[in-house]
């Protein structure tokens, strides 16, 4: 398996970047609220595969960057950092560098995005400026506008915010329904817990260890929940495949309905992976959500 090659785009923010580079087509990896590229899309499981490595072989060039904050990317310091640093317009400036930069690289070619979770909202926001750059779009557990949520105001929610490997875990089998086998590779991720605390440098001088992630994906999703999803789902023309798993409770039927009822894309699908949740890109099915989004993106 072939290595990614990891550089950084000079900022504010400097920006971390994965390529496993291809003559395919270019595809971008958009990641989601708490865990970075390396660890999602570049994850290398037991057997040595990744997505990122699946995609590669598939024929794509593959792309992925960690947003300001996470992973290797620029980390604004807590006494200065604000809650808007990490919304969702201001991480579509930084989507919106990532693919000039393919597109110079790649000499205008149409650049294919895939994104996770909340990763949705901020792919959502750059899209409604730029659907003329893309190729075709993967919201992967999207997160879609709902209604009847209490009304929270940002100023409940910290520029940053820690999160345990036990946190971790228990977000990751919650949508497991009662009397199931675990679905994670690693159950106990134990190969996957200490690669996210290595992901902050300073995780380990915490009490317990924790990485420290913006807050204003958590802050976007509250907004979604409470009737204020960030973009306009009707100004996305680009063809788009909703996927997500059975046991998904951040995506479920009716969210991914309304949001497929409001999309502005001719081409629009919704398939749903049996016995997966939201973070079924670690889970023993993974396969399947690999292959769809390959043939999804092949047309």
């Amino acid at each position: 398996m072939r290595e990614a090659e990891v550089f950084s785009i000079t900022g504010p923010p400097a920006l971390q970047v994965r390529r496993l580079n291809n003559s395919g087509p270019p595809v971008l990896y958009v990641h989601g609220a708490t865990f970075p590229s390396a660890l999602s899309v570049g994850y290398r499981f037991s057997d040595g595969q990744s997505w990122e490595g699946h995609l590669h072989s598939e024929g794509f060039d593959v792309w992925s960057f960690d947003f300001a904050g996470f992973g290797g990317s620029e980390r604004c310091r807590r006494s200065t950092s604000s809650l808007a640093d990490s919304r969702a317009s201001a991480a579509a400036k930084q989507i919106a560098r990532v693919v000039e930069h393919i597109c110079e690289q790649r000499r205008g070619a149409a650049v294919n995005i895939i994104a996770h979770s909340w990763g949705s909202i901020a792919t959502g926001c750059y899209l409604e400026n730029h659907s003329h750059l893309a190729g075709r779009l993967v919201f992967f557990g999207p997160i879609a506008q709902r209604h009847g949520a209490e009304k929270v105001g940002v100023r409940g929610f910290p520029a940053s915010r820690l999160i345990t490997v036990t946190a971790q875990l228990e977000r990751f089998i919650d949508d497991v329904p009662e009397g199931e086998g675990p679905l994670l590779d690693e159950p106990g991720l134990a190969s996957w817990g200490p690669a996210y605390l290595a992901s902050d440098p300073t995780a380990l001088t915490r009490d317990p260890p924790a990485v420290a992630v913006p807050g204003g994906p958590a802050a976007d999703i509250a907004a979604a929940w409470q009737g204020e999803l960030a973009y306009d789902p009707g100004r996305i023309t680009t063809p788009i495949l909703l996927i997500r798993g059975e046991w998904d409770s951040l995506c479920n039927d009716k969210d991914a309905g309304w949001l497929l009822d409001g999309l502005g894309s001719e081409v629009k699908r919704d398939l749903v992976i049996p016995g997966a949740t939201h973070l079924m890109h670690l889970e023993e099915g993974r396969f399947a959500l690999w292959s769809a989004v390959a043939e999804f993106l092949r047309g």
